[in-house]
């Protein structure tokens, strides 16, 4: 079951990165799933808001995925993105993402990358985001 839910995601993923979309993605979620990631941590967003955010955040976005170690309930997957940014500036960075996942539904999503990768955005979005919330 939780190779399924590995491959769903990631086919899922490239949907949503290649086409914008969204219902895909966020039908693999629970309704009650926790979902974030480095810059998100700490707020209490559901799948939609999340992933809607991060295909926002970019003008073209591909994903591919090298490594995925899959266990009973959790999956983790260690993958490489890359593309442009909505100012047009290139970016390409790795990280690993922690999938725990109920039956065929992912109850909680991590990502773990280092954010300065992504470029001047993605910085200066979450500085902004923690100046207006401090």
């Amino acid at each position: 079951m939780a190779e399924n839910t590995a491959k769903n995601f990631i086919d899922a993923l490239n949907k949503l990165e290649s086409d914008r979309d969204l219902e895909t993605i966020c039908g693999l979620f629970s309704e009650e799933c926790e979902v974030g990631n480095v810059v998100t941590d700490d707020k209490n967003i559901g799948a939609r808001e999340f992933w809607n955010s991060y295909r926002e955040t970019f003008d073209k976005v591909h994903s591919t995925f090298r490594n995925e170690i899959i266990t009973d309930g959790i999956t983790a997957l260690e993958w490489t993105t890359s593309g442009t940014n909505s100012d047009g500036h290139e970016f390409n960075y790795d990280g690993v993402s922690i999938l725990e996942t109920d039956g065929d539904k992912i109850t909680r999503f991590h990502a773990y990358f280092n954010p300065n990768k992504l470029g001047k955005q993605i910085v200066a979005n979450d500085k902004t985001e923690a100046q207006s919330n401090g």
